[in-house]
């Protein structure tokens, strides 16, 4: 239970918890790392120390669950994490990725072969200064590999005691269910906001299963928020903004819905993570669930 303090002080806090693979307790409001790099999601920081500085306030404000990728800099984002929080709060949870490679600012060609991902996963707990990654995700399924050779690949790393979870993204729900006869997946993420709803139906199967469910690009709002939008309004009258609002929208929408809106300045990360303090009412959620831009 929050109390008045926590909500105030810490808003992500307020989001409610989940537990990631049975037994990691986050706040399911968390915060993504991909804006902390450069243009095209290439090279470093555009202004370092507010990358810091945005990573030790998440914390404060009650941010325990990080999501990041190798391929974001690429290791920018993972050496950023280590600098600002190592060593890391006893409840402080690191998710990251692997299985995109970067060729240049905004290219992500998949790699999936078995000794690349475990590369990756190595190198990750260096950058990350951690004796096991939490959470490890296969970023995208590379379709040149077989599943089983990937999916294989992290649960040995996992039965070795480097990765304690495996989760996948940009997946259907097909795909899940054939990695789940090789390994126990615990959580997806896929591109999901209140305009852009097209994993609905893992989402639902997600929550069937008690699997987490972590939107990317959770924020967008595309063309709903003209000045007669039903979600401009309904922010208005919450003394709100319209992401706060569609972020209070994904957190009413599911259980397992985990968001981590990203963002490379305080300013916005306070911002975003009072949309955990708003709270919707069942009309007021289904009128925002019809919109679509």
């Amino acid at each position: 239970m929050t109390t008045g303090t926590d909500t105030t002080n810490r808003p992500a806090a307020s989001s409610g918890t989940f537990r990631i693979g049975g037994d990691l307790e986050v706040n399911r409001l968390g915060y993504g790392t991909m804006q902390l790099t450069g243009p095209g999601v290439w090279g470093p920081p555009k202004d370092h120390d507010e990358a810091i500085r945005v990573l030790k306030r998440a914390v404060e404000l009650g941010v325990n669950f990080f999501d990041t990728a190798d391929s974001y800099g690429p290791y920018v984002a993972e050496e950023l994490l280590k600098e600002a929080l190592h060593p890391y709060g006893d409840d402080v949870v690191i998710a990251t990725k692997a299985g995109l490679t970067r060729t240049g600012p905004n290219e992500w060609p998949p790699v999936g072969r078995p000794e690349y991902l475990r590369q990756e996963a190595e190198m990750s707990l260096r950058r990350l200064g951690l004796e096991r990654i939490d959470l490890f995700q296969l970023h995208r399924i590379d379709p040149k590999v077989p599943l089983e050779d990937q999916i294989g690949e992290l649960k040995k790393l996992q039965d070795e005691g480097k990765i304690r979870h495996i989760g996948l993204s940009e997946v259907s729900v097909d795909d899940v269910k054939a990695a789940q006869e090789i390994a126990t997946i615990v959580s997806v993420q896929n591109l999901y906001n209140l305009t852009d709803r097209s994993a609905e139906e893992l989402l639902d199967w997600s929550e069937e299963q008690g699997i987490g469910f972590i939107p990317w690009f959770p924020l967008a709002t595309g063309g709903l928020t003209g000045a007669d939008s039903p979600l401009t309004e309904l922010a208005k009258q919450k003394d709100a903004t319209p992401a706060q609002v569609a972020l209070a929208w994904l957190l009413k929408r599911s259980p397992v819905m985990l968001p981590i809106p990203g963002t490379s300045s305080v300013d916005h990360l306070e911002d975003n993570l009072q949309g955990a303090t708003i709270e919707l009412t069942d009309d007021e959620f289904q009128e925002l669930s019809k919109l679509h831009s």
